[in-house]
């Protein structure tokens, strides 16, 4: 209670009292895992902020950037509401960035939008977040967008029974609802719904319930990070074909492929960003990735945290480093760039990321497990939450 107190005064002198660029360094408190089992994360989005230094140097409209990690250690709301609200009244951030577990984001938006300090979300994908913070931005992608895409597909496929698999919390239980209202209402039957908890490693029970139902594909949603594989490798071993998955792009995350192996081969999916994307923008990033991160595979999360830096960069210019909340806000709203991943916008009226959703499968070229993108779907935004 102390702290919220502390931080209204500091939303009080902010909304009030102009920054001036000679004043102090540009401070972006950047939240995310660097341990425990989203630890790929952290050190993905540090290479991202280093490729983002070397293409526009490490300062803006006369402001050094200053960048304040702290660990939020995976999904642990109540250790990332506290380090935002060290960030907000010890370091008093400019900006809150970077977010990976939907419950982490959950926890800390009620204190960005107490203090006015604006919100920019690497990868929570819950819809309805911003509905009730209005100084949060997301730039990465929910679930329910991507799994709306893929009823589309299924029903063009001419399934006509799908059973779904997803990690029980907020970003997995909107995906099945999402999945099954679409499904159905296109005329398709769900023949079966499991869960798992987001900290399962033994999927063989859920796999067997899969197998008896024998439905015509799979939708599946996990959180990235270790699990994907683990549940790749079993479902395969159980005898299943892994071109029955359908999911979202988490699933066969390009951070995982090489773990999962040929359990991998034929699962379909569809995403907001693939490692082979063919354009010029997503060649230099690559490129640009490579050299400061040679050992580390590049997938969406560095590419949606360096267009988070790029929109940062471009709102300070537009305020010449003098920064106001509410102007921030208004300027983030009209952000509109070519990231890596295609051309993508900030929808106005919700704040949330407008983008293309490609369809990928994985195939084997030259020896490498890639996602190779067959169809897209351009200009897709958050449709809302089905439950």
């Amino acid at each position: 209670m102390i702290a919220r107190g502390v931080i209204v005064a500091t939303a009080m002198l902010a909304a009030t009292i102009s920054v001036r660029a000679e004043d102090r360094p540009l401070k972006i408190g950047w939240l995310m895992s660097y341990t425990g089992p989203g630890a790929a994360a952290g050190a993905a989005s540090d290479a991202a902020i280093d490729v983002f230094f070397k293409t526009f140097g490490k300062s803006v409209a006369g402001r050094k950037i200053e960048i304040i990690k702290r660990d939020t250690t995976g999904p642990a709301p109540d250790v990332a509401r506290r380090l935002a609200q060290e960030l907000i009244v010890g370091e008093k951030v400019d900006f809150l960035a970077g977010m990976d577990y939907t419950p982490n984001t959950m926890a800390v938006a009620p204190l960005s939008t107490s203090a006015k300090v604006p919100l920019l979300i690497v990868n929570s994908a819950t819809s309805g977040i911003l509905a009730k913070h209005p100084f949060a931005v997301r730039f990465g992608f929910t679930t329910a967008e991507m799994a709306q895409q893929l009823a589309a597909y299924a029903s063009k496929q001419k399934f006509k029974s799908v059973y779904t698999f997803v990690h029980e919390y907020e970003p997995g239980l909107d995906a099945e609802a999402m999945f099954i209202r679409e499904f159905k209402s296109a005329g398709g039957a769900v023949a079966g719904s499991v869960r798992a908890p987001l900290k399962a490693t033994d999927f063989s029970a859920y796999i067997q319930r899969i197998k008896d139902a024998n439905p015509d594909a799979v939708f599946v949603f996990m959180a990235a990070g270790e699990l994907p594989p683990i549940f790749l490798r079993q479902f395969k071993e159980a005898g299943l074909d892994p071109a029955k998955i359908i999911g979202i792009g988490d699933i066969t995350d390009e951070a995982s492929l090489p773990v999962a192996g040929d359990a991998a081969l034929g699962v379909v999916t569809a995403f907001h960003y693939t490692q082979t994307h063919d354009s010029e923008a997503n060649k230099e990033f690559a490129r640009a990735f490579k050299s400061v991160a040679p050992d580390r595979p590049l997938n969406f999360l560095p590419v949606v945290a360096y267009d988070v830096l790029r929109a940062i960069r471009q709102v300070v210019e537009a305020q010449e480093g003098e920064l106001n909340p509410d102007r921030t806000m208004e300027l983030l709203k009209q952000i509109k760039f070519e990231s890596p991943r295609g051309p993508i916008s900030i929808d106005p009226a919700t704040r949330e990321i407008v983008q293309t959703v490609y369809f990928r499968k994985v195939e084997k070229r030259d020896g490498q497990i890639v996602n190779v993108e067959f169809a897209s779907t351009p200009d897709v935004k958050d449709p809302g939450s089905a439950r």
